[in-house]
C-alpha cells in the first residue's frame, strides 16, 4: 500500500484525508486522483482533500465532488 497523509480511525470507521499545498488546478486534479487511489486501497467511498492556498485572492471554502463513484470533500484554506 502507498503512504497516505492522514488516516483517522474513529469508532470502527476509517477516514482518509489528503493534504496539499495549492499549486494550480492540474496539481489539484492529481491530488484528487491520488485520494481516489487511497480510497480504493482502503475500500472506502468517501475521502477528504485539504488544500492550503496562500494566494491573496483565493476563494476559501468546502465543496463536494463525485469522481469515479467516490465522494470527495474538498476544503480550501
Amino acid at each position: 500500500m502507498r503512504r497516505t497523509d492522514v488516516i483517522i480511525d474513529y469508532h470502527g470507521r476509517q477516514y482518509v484525508c489528503e493534504l496539499k499545498i495549492w499549486r494550480g488546478n492540474e496539481y489539484n486534479e492529481r491530488g484528487e486522483k491520488q485520494l481516489i487511489g487511497y480510497l480504493d486501497d482502503y475500500h472506502l467511498e468517501e475521502g477528504y482533500l485539504v488544500s492550503f492556498n496562500f494566494n491573496k485572492h483565493k476563494t476559501p471554502g468546502v465543496r463536494e465532488l463525485w469522481i469515479d463513484g467516490k465522494k470527495l470533500i474538498e476544503a480550501t484554506v
